[in-house]
C-alpha cells in the first residue's frame, strides 16, 4: 500500500518481466463464494509471488489480513542515489511483515528488487532524517541504526527493542552522518573475514531476523 501518487505501473502478475511463470492457472469452475477472492484471478490464474494462503485473494484482502498479525518494528532506509538494495529490503521487511516501511530522501525509490512485495506493505515517505526522527518521537520509537561505526555495539548480544525501527544506509556509504545522530543506539554486525563490510541488503535481512529470533512467534514454514 504505497502512498506515492507518482510511482510507475506495476505488473499485476508476478510472471511479467519477473522471471519464472510461477502460481496457478484458472480456477475450476463452480468457483467459491468468497468476498476475498478477485474474479479476475479466477478466471485468469494467479501468478504473482503470494504463498498459497493468499491464492485468488485480492489485493486489499491480502493486505488486511497482514494488518491483522504484523510486527512491531518499522524498517526505514536511506534513499539518496537510487540504491538498488533497497528493493531487496523492502523484500525482506515484507517477508519478516515489518510494521511499516519508511523512505528517507528522495520519494522514488529503485522497486525492481521489490518483487512486487511493497504492494502489501505501508510504505512512508519522509523527506529527510530529521522528519523521521520526528514522527518515530510522536510514536515513541527509538530508532536502531545498524552499521559497523566506532562505538557501535555487536548486534549478537543487544536485546533489541519490541517496538523499534530498525535504520539502514545506502550500500557503500551506510548510515549519513546525519542518521547516526539521530539514531538511540547504532548495532554492528559480526564479521570475520577480509571484507570491511557486508551487502546492505544482507545486512538489513541479517538485522530483521535478529528482531525476530527475539520477539517473533516461531512457527511452521507458510505452504508455498
Amino acid at each position: 500500500m504505497s502512498s506515492e501518487k507518482t510511482a510507475p505501473a506495476e505488473p499485476l502478475q508476478y510472471d511479467e518481466g519477473y522471471g519464472t511463470q510461477i502460481g496457478v492457472g484458472p480456477h475450476p469452475e463452480p468457483w467459491p463464494q468468497d468476498d476475498r477472492l478477485d474474479p479476475e484471478l479466477l478466471a485468469h490464474g494467479d501468478r504473482r509471488n503470494v504463498v498459497d494462503e493468499y491464492r485468488y485473494w485480492t489485493r486489499e484482502a491480502i493486505v488486511a489480513d497482514l494488518d491483522t498479525r504484523r510486527h512491531d518494528f518499522h524498517v526505514a532506509v536511506e534513499n539518496w542515489g537510487h540504491d538498488f538494495n533497497i528493493g531487496s529490503v523492502v523484500r525482506t521487511a515484507n517477508a519478516f511483515l515489518a510494521k511499516e516501511i519508511h523512505i528517507v530522501g528522495q520519494r522514488r525509490w529503485n522497486r525492481r528488487g521489490a518483487m512486487v512485495t511493497d504492494r502489501y506493505q505501508h510504505v512512508r515517505h519522509h523527506p529527510d532524517t530529521a522528519d523521521l526522527t520526528a514522527w518515530a518521537a510522536a510514536e515513541e520509537l527509538p530508532i536502531i541504526g545498524i552499521d559497523n561505526l566506532p562505538g557501535s555495539v555487536p548486534l549478537e548480544t543487544t536485546e533489541l527493542p519490541r517496538r523499534c525501527v530498525l535504520l539502514f544506509g545506502q550500500e557503500g556509504p551506510g548510515l549519513t552522518e546525519e542518521a547516526r545522530r539521530h539514531a538511540s543506539l547504532v548495532c554492528s554486525i559480526a564479521q570475520f573475514g577480509s571484507t570491511r563490510s557486508i551487502n546492505a541488503g544482507a545486512a538489513a535481512a541479517i538485522a530483521m531476523h535478529a528482531w525476530i529470533g527475539r520477539h517473533a512467534r516461531i512457527e511452521g514454514p507458510p505452504a508455498r
